[in-house]
């Protein structure tokens, strides 16, 4: 069943984005990423503009994310003072990236950019997480099955403006967590990501959150930083696109119900290296793409656009 959509200005089968709204929301629940990692280059593929993609997929992060935090509030794995830090720093970069977005916008080279941002990000993030979580795994086996000791980084502990994060059990700066939260923004707006990729590494090995609060928290960090992005999207660019966004938005609040329920039956290290490989592959795709030389040599763009 083909479907216009009038922003990105395609025909693409309903169906078919109902699915990937849904893959991606389980992705949401069992790894605590906004799945927008994942989502932007599989709405690249099937012939989204990337300007476009990347402010929708903001909408539909949205969504999927609220529905998943709500399953991991009932369980009292959201450590929300946490969470609003986050959030502090992540509205001011989200804020500073569609700055960013609009500029490479105007002079024409934003496709480029969000594709290169992808590949190196995914690349550099998932080789990191592959590599750390089987090392994790095989400490964990010759251990017999007991959790591995996570390290702890002296600098983020000598930071001043300390303060007490009960739920994870931490004692440490507001710094690092605002400046992982202005990381996430500026990555939200210009890549239209929740950005948990990169904040779920960043809790656990920065910030050493327990990581079962991790996940809870990082969905929860995400759902107001991809709304205020959505917002600036929409008001400056005028790339949102209400029919995909509630495509997506449907398949992403059931599969996020669905992705927190597998997420129960897995270890921790099992769930970072399944993230990892998700990533790794994403990446592979897109590097693929950049490479080789495309069926059409040419697109019509706008105006002034080179």
């Amino acid at each position: 069943m083909q479907i216009y959509l009038p922003i990105a200005e395609v025909s693409v089968n309903a169906f078919l984005l109902l699915g990937l709204g849904g893959l991606v929301g389980i992705l949401s629940g069992m790894f605590g990423v906004g799945g927008g990692f994942l989502m932007t280059p599989l709405l690249f593929f099937i012939g989204i503009p990337p300007a476009v993609a990347v402010a929708t997929e903001a909408n539909q992060i949205v969504a999927s994310s609220f529905s998943g935090v709500l399953a991991h509030f009932r369980r009292r794995t959201v450590d929300i003072k946490m969470g609003l830090v986050l959030q502090a720093g992540g509205l001011l970069g989200a804020a500073l990236g569609v700055v960013v977005f609009n500029h490479l916008k105007q002079m024409g080279q934003v496709d480029l950019l969000v594709k290169l941002c992808y590949v190196v990000f995914l690349g550099v993030v998932g080789g990191l997480m592959f590599i750390e979580s089987l090392s994790a795994l095989r400490k964990s086996r010759k251990s017999g099955g007991a959790p591995a000791a996570r390290r702890q980084r002296s600098w983020v502990h000598a930071l001043p403006f300390k303060t007490r994060f009960r739920t994870s059990g931490l004692y440490i700066s507001v710094i690092p967590p605002v400046l992982v939260g202005v990381a996430v923004g500026i990555l939200a707006a210009i890549m239209g990501v929740g950005g948990g990729f990169i904040m779920v590494p960043a809790m656990i090995y920065i910030l050493g959150m327990p990581t079962k609060v991790v996940v809870g928290t990082s969905l929860f960090q995400i759902i107001l930083v991809t709304a205020f992005t959505t917002m600036l999207h929409a008001t400056t660019n005028f790339t949102v696109d209400i029919v995909l966004a509630v495509l997506l938005l449907v398949g992403g609040v059931v599969g996020a119900q669905i992705g927190t329920r597998i997420g129960t039956y897995l270890k921790a290290e099992q769930l970072r290296i399944l993230l990892a490989l998700m990533v790794l592959l994403v990446c592979g795709k897109l590097g693929l793409e950049l490479l080789i030389q495309p069926d059409e040599l040419f697109s019509l763009g706008v105006a002034g656009g080179h």
